[in-house]
């Protein structure tokens, strides 16, 4: 599906497109020699190498086909004078939509009657009864243009929204209230992150903030695995002060994500989530619906020419 989006935009537009397959790296940057532009997409970390690379090969920008820039080396980039640009609003519903849909996935308990199930336990109890999601308070920790897609799903649903971010947009208030992080763990039922990777907010969700939580929340991330201390996670589960967690992202994940594994090859930590009955694991697919590949593409690369072309564009994150 992308190679035939790339393919229709570089006929539209009458410009030259190599498609490479692998993830950006040195290994594979001397392929860029001969073109004007890159455009990239992956959560592989781009050393420095590459920027230093694309500076002797006369490229000046490299646009990113995604929200997250947490793998590239900014500072390293301008240093060569590459322009990195990003995608912030390809389609923030198709990620607040699976955002939304593993929390009344496990709100309802499916996976825990799902593991019953398969052992021929189709019984129901107390443990397993469920509440209806107009009843729950949902924290929304970064309120950007995913977290809000998110505040409002939750809100026409009938959730009381909450929403933590130190940018406040006033179109946002029919959906949600603004309120501080901390009030954010001790409130919420449900508690969604959309904050991007950076060293302020690397496992801003730890023990602490696990021991701040309302008894038994559901978490889900959808935004980036080094959010979460995975371990803190997995001990929460364990003791209970956590009921559930929706993981489309983990810490490690660049170890294994997008590839074919052999299941013993596996990190430990996955395993043992993955086990977990109350626990719901996607290979960091939000993003992945046909209207959000389309704009991401073509968003990448109309500002890559942009900024060939000699003009300006507002989705630099390197100024």
């Amino acid at each position: 599906m992308e190679e035939s989006i790339i393919e229709n935009w570089a006929q539209k537009n009458q410009v030259e497109v190599k498609i490479v397959h692998d993830d950006l790296s040195a290994d594979n940057a001397d392929l860029a020699q001969g073109f004007d532009g890159v455009s990239s997409e992956g959560n592989l970390p781009v050393s420095a190498s590459v920027y230093e690379k694309f500076r002797q090969y006369g490229i000046k920008q490299l646009s990113v086909r995604q929200v997250g820039v947490d793998n590239q080396d900014l500072a390293a980039a301008k240093k060569n004078g590459i322009k990195i640009t990003n995608v912030a609003a390809y389609s923030p519903r198709a990620i607040a939509e699976l955002g939304v849909t593993d929390a009344m996935y496990l709100l309802r308990k499916i996976g825990i009657y799902q593991d019953r199930m398969a052992h021929g336990d189709f019984t129901y109890d107390k443990s397993t009864i469920s509440t209806e999601i107009f009843n729950c308070t949902v924290g929304i920790i970064g309120a950007g243009h995913i977290g809000g897609a998110s505040a409002h799903l939750y809100s026409a649903l009938g959730a009381k929204v909450l929403a933590y971010d130190p940018v406040y947009d006033a179109s946002l208030e029919p959906y949600l209230t603004y309120t501080d992080f901390d009030t954010i763990l001790a409130k919420s039922d449900i508690i969604s992150l959309h904050t991007p990777l950076l060293a302020s907010t690397e496992n801003m969700i730890d023990k602490t903030a696990f021991d701040k939580m309302k008894k038994k929340p559901i978490l889900i991330n959808v935004a980036r695995g080094g959010l979460v201390d995975t371990q803190a996670l997995i001990a929460a589960l364990k003791n209970g002060q956590v009921s559930a967690a929706a993981l489309d992202t983990l810490a490690d994940e660049t170890d294994f994500y997008d590839k074919k594994n052999m299941l013993n090859s596996l990190p430990e930590d996955y395993k043992e989530l993955q086990a977990m009955p109350q626990v719901l694991i996607t290979p960091h697919i939000a993003f992945f619906t046909k209207l959000a590949v389309k704009n991401s593409i073509e968003i990448a690369l109309n500002d890559a020419k942009t900024i060939i072309s000699g003009g300006e564009v507002n989705s630099v994150v390197n100024l």
